[in-house]
């Protein structure tokens, strides 16, 4: 298609709408339904007789163009799933499409029938019958009737009609959902033991897998985990695999205590045979709840059967047989409405009404139905995470969680939206707390906010300054607008799916109401922690987020420091002494005038590594100054260790690449030594240099010094700091990077000293032959 082609599709795609009568789309979708007639076409009878005959037919042809239409979309939604199977009530998300198959189908639904859908209509509801439904009315046709609910607690009510809004259609099927809990059976109090066996759903998602690794670590249960697979061998590959990517061991001895269960949490029975479904209900004594869609675009319809269906299938586990806790990874989402006043562990939950996201909502009916559980004698525990942010010590992070997308936002662009509060805490934070309240059964049957220490706006923005990366803070429609407006410019495919978030309006409101909320307040959980010896919960700082900001920049999503930004903090260095040809006199003077900065307080932490820039004026070299393309200093090289086992220990690296006016270009090393001796001032200040051209060695060599009067004056008096800074913040960084620089400087010098005092008490040698004899 040329691109004049393509720019119309694409218009209509977001419009939702289309330009092809019934007929001629039926047509396009399926060859030979144009024969069949339509409803909209069909020609007005006489009188009221006529008006009836008339109103029957236009309801059976209209539901025969639905099914025609079902058919269509379904043909063509097939070749985007793993198994090239699909029906017209299956849910294409759930028959294993992704959001980025979601929106190649409406290219090609669009492209090849005429059949222009709106992609938040495939997000909300991904049945293709229901797409149809949706369809036809828009483009002139009614829709059929609707036909009372059948008796099923799970069935999907009929099709309405197109002035009946979306969140009505929810409501429908959240009261049909609520009304399974009813039927769960009756169950009593389960034994106050720690769990031995355990079914665990979710181990192959972010949350999950840690749990799995912790309940291995901190108890001895057996653990069955529930694989979405054909068979075992293809289960228990996912979940190595999984594991593997969130840097968790998959070891014998893991592997030895894990039972992988081919199965499908959506399907009844979690889609495993009568007896082995039989057997678990007599031998698990736990059962843990965490899979889930975690899907911000898909709406209540499209999430329901993983999201509430599932948890009420694992209740009906719990309940059947032997008589077992239910621990529920639920979420701080069922607080998602805009202008709640609290979210306490057993506040009240949002109103359904006022939640917008399909996500939020399907997190809500899901709690609020094991409430109900809990009246029949189930022991339910409600675990809330907020955001989950990466490990502290691995970096893993979930690529696919709001929170990792919004800090690889706020990290790559340098900006931040206007915000209350960010509830999120690390992922190893989370399973160890949770894994803890699994295994002890006096915190069993309450609710717990597993949010940490949330994050205020001023803290991020000092955090990120204190990084090097200083932010501008902007209000939330402007931030969105910059933000979808950079990401379409250069996209970046791990954040695409930021990109589709921050074109819904449904998951804008969802990040509405997530920046404006207010704090999550965890009570049970921190007295929890702090009874058994747990880590305290501290804020997701700068320190905690560092491992992953390093895997987000590895990977392409986040943005480092680095040179190319302005300088964090940086003074003036002059260096005066004279140079002369190798094993010659040093007779010519030079003088060294740089300029020594950071991008960030990362850049020492990790690197111990300050940039240099300036020039060099000696004539041996040329007479106009040399110009310092690229210059490194290193603090301590190599943890100050002596070269070739002299008694000189390293305390400072100087490496510059040189450009004179001619364009040729020249090396300069430079090292300051720590010797035990007294003259450890002028140490601090000497440095031994070698000079050379490019690809050759050494042709110059000598000593330069920074001259006593000059280095309080330009090093700790000529510290200078990033002025969009706040006064405060630059005596911070001022006193840290004297603190730091003082220490390492420190620690150089004392190595020496320590060195010869070892010689002096004689520690490290053997008795004499005198000392043998006596």
């Amino acid at each position: 298609m040329s691109d004049e082609g393509r720019r119309p599709v694409g218009e209509s795609i977001e419009r939702g709408g289309g330009g092809l009568s019934v007929a001629d789309l039926l047509a396009r979708a399926l060859p030979g339904a144009a024969s069949a007639p339509v409803s909209a076409s069909a020609p007005p009878g006489d009188g009221p007789a006529a008006d009836v005959d008339a109103n029957a037919n236009a309801d059976t042809n209209t539901a025969a163009d639905v099914d025609r239409l079902a058919e269509a979309i379904a043909a063509v939604a097939a070749r985007f799933l793993p198994d090239g199977r699909m029906g017209p009530d299956t849910d294409f998300f759930d028959a294993g499409g992704t959001s980025v198959d979601a929106v190649e189908l409406v290219a090609a639904l669009a492209r090849e029938s005429g059949v222009e859908l709106a992609l938040d209509d495939v997000f909300a509801d991904a049945r293709p019958r229901r797409l149809a439904e949706r369809h036809l009315p828009a483009i002139g046709a009614s829709a059929p009737s609707p036909t009372a609910p059948g008796p099923a607690a799970n069935a999907v009510p009929a099709a309405r009609t197109a002035s009946v809004g979306a969140a009505d259609e929810d409501l429908e099927l959240v009261l049909a959902d609520l009304a399974r809990a009813d039927g769960l059976p009756w169950t009593g109090p389960p034994e106050p033991a720690a769990p031995r066996r355990i079914l665990l759903t979710g181990a192959t998602g972010f949350l999950g897998g840690h749990m799995l690794l912790d309940l291995l670590r901190y108890s001895d249960a057996h653990v069955y985990c529930l694989v979405r697979a054909a068979d075992e061998e293809e289960a228990t590959q996912r979940l190595g695999t999984a594991l593997a990517g969130f840097s968790l061991p998959w070891s014998s001895e893991i592997r030895r205590r894990v039972t992988v269960l081919p199965g499908d949490l959506r399907r009844p029975h979690l889609g495993l045979p009568e007896d082995r479904w039989s057997a678990l209900a007599e031998e698990l004594d736990s059962v843990v709840s965490v899979a889930a869609a975690v899907d911000f675009l898909r709406g209540y319809p499209s999430l329901r059967q993983s999201n509430v269906a599932g948890p009420l299938t694992l209740a009906e586990l719990a309940a059947t047989g032997r008589p077992k806790p239910l621990h529920h990874i639920s979420s701080i989402a069922v607080f998602n409405q805009v202008g709640i006043a609290s979210m306490g562990e057993d506040d009240p939950l949002a109103r359904i009404d006022r939640l917008v996201a399909g996500y939020d909502k399907s997190k809500w009916v899901a709690e609020t139905a094991l409430r109900r559980a809990r009246d029949h004698g189930l022991v339910v525990t409600v675990m809330r995470p907020g955001g989950i942010g990466g490990h502290t010590r691995t970096g893993a992070y979930n690529a696919q969680d709001l929170s990792s997308g919004l800090i690889s936002a706020f990290g790559r662009f340098r900006t931040v939206p206007a915000f209350r509060y960010l509830n999120a805490a690390p992922v190893d934070w989370v399973s160890r707390v949770a894994a803890a309240v699994i295994c002890e059964p006096a915190a069993w049957g309450y609710n717990y906010n597993l949010t940490g220490v949330p994050n205020t706006l001023d803290d991020v923005v000092r955090d990120m300054g204190f990084g090097g990366m200083n932010v501008t803070v902007q209000e939330w429609d402007e931030w969105r607008a910059d933000a979808l407006a950079r990401l379409e410019a250069e996209p970046v495919p791990g954040l695409d799916f930021l990109t589709r978030v921050l074109r819904s309006p449904a998951a804008l409101k969802l990040c509405e109401a997530t920046l404006k909320g207010p704090e999550a307040t965890g009570e049970r959980t921190d007295a929890f922690v702090a009874a058994h010896g747990l880590p305290a919960a501290t804020r997701y700082d700068t320190q905690a987020q560092l491992k992953t900001f390093e895997r987000l920049a590895g990977d392409g999503l986040g943005r480092l420091p680095n040179r190319q930004d302005p300088p964090y903090l940086w003074f003036p260095e002059t260096i005066e002494g004279t140079l002369g040809p190798v094993g010659g006199p040093a007779h010519s003077e030079c003088t060294l005038s740089l300029t020594l900065s950071i991008a960030s307080m990362y850049q020492l932490v990790r690197e111990r590594r300050v940039d240099v820039r300036g020039e060099l004026s000696c004539a041996l070299l040329h007479p106009d100054p040399v110009v310092v393309e690229r210059g490194d200093l290193w603090v301590r090289p190599q943890e100050g260790i002596p070269l070739r086992h002299g008694l000189r220990h390293q305390l400072l690296l100087y490496r510059l690449r040189l450009r004179d006016a001619d364009g040729r270009r020249w090396w300069l090393e430079g090292r300051k030594f720590a010797r035990a001796r007294r003259d450890v001032w002028r140490q601090t200040r000497a440095l031994t240099v070698e000079i050379g051209r490019e690809g050759e060695p050494a042709s110059l060599a000598g000593e330069v010094v920074v001259p006593a009067d000059s280095y309080v004056r330009d090093q700790i008096d000529g510290i200078r700091v990033d002025p969009l800074l706040s006064g405060q913040e630059k005596r911070v960084a001022k006193l840290t990077w004297l603190a730091w620089f003082g220490r390492e400087m420190g620690r150089g010098l004392l190595g020496p000293f320590a060195r010869v005092g070892a010689d002096l008490l004689d520690l490290r040698r053997n008795p004499t032959l005198t000392e043998r004899d006596r």
